[in-house]
């Protein structure tokens, strides 16, 4: 049974960002062909392996605007900053932003950090206080997300802060643009998604 603790708002610390201790991680195989329902449900998969905008499904979802808390934006020059492999494919110097992604009466549904191109952040994200959805879809840019992992494990400080003491679900993906790779971004998403999609698992 799920324990479910009261969410804390100390949980992030804007030095560092936060990934999942894998349990599991899918294959590439797995990622293109999609998972047996018993591992992950249709919807679920649906939410972590489709190319639309998580932001975009989190508001069709809630029936709230979704919005974020901007809790970092860091340059880090060329350090690799223990992200995944495909950070080397963003070139030059970099920045990393980290935020939640939370409906507009306040309730966590996620949480992301993202590399950028230090010199370029200014192109995507023009209005750093808004999700990255809102800010590319308002320039009308054609991207196209290339899944790259999709994990299942703990993290005692995202765990804290959504409030529950469980497994999460997680992925990271690179947008590309005009061939290019311009951002990585890796994602958590909150237990209290299964209010809309069902449990995750069988």
């Amino acid at each position: 049974m799920t324990a479910i603790i009261r969410p804390t708002d100390s949980a992030i610390l804007p030095t560092t960002w936060h990934c999942l201790d894998p349990i599991w991680e899918a294959s590439e195989l797995e990622i293109q062909q999609g998972l047996p329902h018993s591992k992950l449900s249709p919807a679920w998969q649906m939410m972590l392996l489709g190319d639309g905008s998580p932001t975009r499904h989190l508001q069709l979802l809630t029936g709230e605007r979704t919005e974020v808390d901007v809790l970092d934006m860091s340059p880090i020059g060329f350090s690799t900053d223990n992200a995944p492999p495909a950070i080397a494919q963003i070139p030059a110097e970099r920045l990393r932003r980290q935020i939640w992604l939370k409906t507009a009466s306040g309730q966590r549904l996620g949480y992301a950090a993202s590399w950028w191109e230090l010199s370029h952040v200014d192109e995507y994200l023009q209005n750093k206080s808004q999700p990255v959805w809102a800010n590319l879809s308002r320039s009308r840019l054609e991207l196209y997300r290339e899944i790259k992992g999709l994990h299942y494990g703990r993290s005692p400080a995202l765990e804290a802060a959504f409030g529950y003491s469980t497994p999460l679900w997680g992925r990271h993906y690179l947008f590309w643009h005009h061939g290019k790779p311009f951002t990585l971004i890796y994602e958590v998403f909150s237990p209290y998604l299964e209010k809309y999609l069902g449990k995750a698992q069988a």
